[in-house]
């Protein structure tokens, strides 16, 4: 398999432990960033227009809009700065620093977009998340290691690269590779195309994400849950006996997830393999070929021209047991 992507990549440790402070403060700025772009954006299915997306400083909202103006908002993770420009050539930002609360990023964002003309309304409390103060009034999370963002960015630079790889061997409906905010996770998603039986009966925000079938993988710097960076798929809705499928490398593993399944992987084994990128390809088309066993799922009609061969995809699962 030819590709530009290093195999061999220089990805460093990330343990959760030694900058979970800075992850909780930078999710939570990363959701004031999102609901502001939630607002700024034409509604896209699956709440597509709610995400943030790796770019080649950081983070991005891409183009957003507001009373006639075009804007963007940029986590700049090599000056540590955010970064606010509009088409009419404004640019507003400031540092991110530590000792810089939740409430006093709220503040300076949104006076940021005030003096460019595209302040919006957001609602102001986390979503789906531990934390529940409403961020004007969070002094508690204030931290921000420069060094451990810079460590996840590069992760999450790598990994977005190697994702893009995989979604392009897919030709069936498929999501962009995109960072949800509420969970802060990167995730790229691939749809049979079948609508979900019983999805209208889910709460609003489950049946705009899983209205379709199907099956999603990513990447998160891990949580209150899952004590390490992780990678991991699952499918919705799974197929019955998707845990007795085989998961590629060794040490991926199936586990519960709420009243499914979730295949894991730790970044540990991708950033210490011989070849990181063989290594979690072999980890998305394993879990890819377990989920998409169920109904609705034709994987030769939604293989691309671009996928491996077979035997290339068999060599690759192989080189991973």
């Amino acid at each position: 398999m030819s590709t530009a992507i290093d195999s061999r990549p220089d990805l460093p440790a990330l343990a959760l432990e030694e900058w979970e402070p800075t992850k909780d403060t930078l999710h939570l700025w990363a959701q004031i960033v999102g609901k502001i772009r939630m607002t700024s954006s034409a509604p896209r299915n699956h709440w597509w227009h709610a995400a943030l997306y790796v770019d080649v400083r950081g983070l991005t909202t891409r183009r957003l809009h507001a009373g006639g103006v075009t804007f963007q908002i940029d986590f700049d993770f090599v000056d540590h700065r955010l970064v606010v420009r509009t088409n009419r050539g404004g640019v507003e930002s400031f540092p991110l620093v530590d000792g810089l609360s939740v409430a006093a990023f709220d503040e300076e964002l949104h006076s940021a977009l005030r003096r460019l003309g595209v302040d919006v309304p957001i609602r102001e409390v986390p979503f789906g998340v531990p934390m529940t103060t409403p961020f004007p009034a969070d002094a508690e999370h204030a931290s921000y290691d420069a060094g451990a963002v810079q460590r996840v960015w590069r992760i999450l630079d790598w990994t977005d690269t190697v994702l893009e790889e995989f979604a392009g061997w897919y030709c069936g409906k498929t999501s962009p590779v995109h960072i949800f905010w509420h969970s802060f996770d990167l995730a790229v998603t691939r749809f049979s195309g079948r609508a979900t039986p019983g999805a209208s009966e889910l709460d609003p925000v489950n049946r705009e994400a899983y209205s379709h079938d199907v099956v999603s993988f990513g990447f998160w710097a891990g949580d209150t849950t899952t004590r390490e960076p992780t990678y991991y798929a699952y499918a919705a809705p799974e197929p019955a006996d998707v845990r007795e499928r085989p998961l590629r490398p060794e040490q991926a593993r199936w586990t519960d997830q709420g009243a499914g399944s979730l295949a894991r992987l730790p970044y540990e084994a991708v950033r210490t393999a011989a070849d990181p990128r063989a290594t979690l390809l072999a980890f998305l088309e394993s879990a890819y070929r377990a989920g998409s066993d169920g109904p609705g799922w034709n994987r030769e009609e939604l293989t691309s021209s671009w996928c491996p061969e077979p035997a290339e995809l068999a060599t690759l699962l192989d080189g991973a047991a």
